[in-house]
């Protein structure tokens, strides 16, 4: 099975990313957190991204707030797909980051989920629907949590 790597741009965003640990739980999606700013670290942001396919990981999720640019670094370095969560902070309590993260050129795409916590548990979810498409045994997650009115 795929891996997920979730990479935050700072420890204070680890309590919001947090969040998402108890759906890659249900889903049984691996997972690894990476600290690793796209402005502090570029080079280990690079390293990670150009790397992660051959280190068995399927999906890139890249979690910043204010300028936000971790999830498009990311994407800059991958052909996996990448999830962007936009973090609270900065102007309008994370409404820069949703923008940062969002507003991708074209061929360079990031799929964006909402602000915050809320963000962090859409991203383990939509991983588990793009592992699914390989992976029955998360399909079959995916219908009983549907059935579940989206709740674990």
């Amino acid at each position: 099975m795929k891996k997920v790597a979730v990479i935050i741009g700072s420890p204070s965003d680890r309590e919001t990313i947090l969040a998402a640990e108890p759906y890659f739980d249900f889903f049984q999606i691996p997972w690894k957190l990476f600290i690793l700013s796209a402005h502090r670290n570029p080079d280990a942001v690079l390293q990670l991204a150009a790397s992660a396919r051959e280190r068995g990981y399927g999906i890139l999720v890249g979690a910043a707030g204010m300028a936000a640019h971790l999830a498009g670094t990311l994407k800059a370095h991958t052909t996996l797909p990448v999830i962007g969560v936009p973090l609270a902070g900065g102007v309008s309590d994370g409404l820069d980051a949703l923008l940062s993260t969002v507003q991708m050129p074209k061929g360079v795409p990031v799929a964006t989920v909402a602000v915050g916590k809320a963000g962090a548990i859409n991203a383990a979810i939509l991983s588990a629907e793009i592992l699914a498409l390989s992976d029955s045994s998360i399909e079959e997650k995916l219908v009983r949590f549907k059935k579940n009115g989206c709740k674990l």
